[in-house]
């Protein structure tokens, strides 16, 4: 996927449509066009997660809600990944940069060993790297367009497997192409599994959903 030219300024309501209808709230534009060191001073400034986007920054809207069960679909792909060695889980503060000017930070990731130099986790900074599976959890600010946007990166980029969670309506939409008319739906009745990213996964939803439950 490649990034449109940078225009040398840009309005809100521009900005709100690059980005798939993202709250204004959520977006700086100063300075603009960013760089990945604005990013980096404002995710220090503001304590809270940014991604960049065509030069645009934008907050990363994450509820506690959404928060808590990607931290729980953490916990479940690393109880199957690490024993297995396939690769890297990671949460949502791990930001790669999908394409050139495109630093994403997805809510949940996975990537093989092999997408990844010397296999070894990277060091300092943002990898160059796409997921080959990348999960989002929505919170109240997130759009559809804002989740077409970055299916569109992420397949692009290389992704084969996303997973779009919705804690209120209790359903995963799963993507294997950023072709929401192919995409299944899942609800707490289903098995949600890993193919074909990683064979042999499987998560009774009704058990993950059951996290948001009354303890």
């Amino acid at each position: 996927m490649t990034a449109a030219p940078l225009a040398p300024n840009i309005t809100m309501s521009q900005a709100v449509r690059r980005l798939g209808g993202v709250p204004p709230h959520r977006i700086r534009l100063t300075p603009y066009p960013a760089t990945e060191a604005d990013l980096v001073a404002l995710i220090d400034r503001e304590n809270s997660l940014f991604e960049l986007v065509d030069g645009i920054l934008v907050e990363k809207a994450m509820s506690y809600e959404s928060g808590y069960l990607a931290s729980a679909l953490v916990g479940i792909l690393r109880a199957f990944v690490v024993p297995r060695n396939l690769g890297a889980v990671n949460g949502p503060d791990g930001g790669m940069r999908v394409h050139p000017g495109q630093l994403r930070m997805p809510d949940v990731s996975f990537v093989t060993w092999d997408q990844l130099p010397g296999r070894q986790v990277p060091r300092g900074g943002y990898p160059v790297l796409c997921p080959a599976l990348a999960v989002e959890v929505l919170s109240p600010s997130n759009t559809a367009g804002e989740m077409d946007v970055k299916l569109a990166e992420y397949f692009a980029g290389g992704t084969r497997l996303a997973w779009i969670v919705d804690p209120d309506a209790r359903t995963v939409d799963v993507f294997r192409s950023p072709d929401r008319t192919a995409a299944a739906r899942l609800t707490a009745a289903d098995t949600l599994t890993g193919d074909p990213v990683l064979p042999g996964f499987e998560l009774k939803l009704a058990d993950l959903f059951a996290e948001l439950d009354p303890h």
